[in-house]
């Protein structure tokens, strides 16, 4: 089974994410756009009152 994140020093490659600069950009990117989708969908539900 394969870990989640891989040290840049660690020759294996059985890992799914890698410690480094592209994939902490990535792993912030979608957790902003939930963020904001998460909000959206609250701000929908307040207007419409659901």
């Amino acid at each position: 089974m394969a870990d989640i994140i891989k040290d840049e020093n660690d020759p294996t490659e059985e890992y799914l994410l890698q410690d480094n600069k592209k994939t902490k950009i990535g792993a912030g990117i979608i957790i902003i756009a939930l963020v904001i989708l998460i909000a959206a969908v609250a701000a929908t539900a307040f207007f419409l009152g659901f």
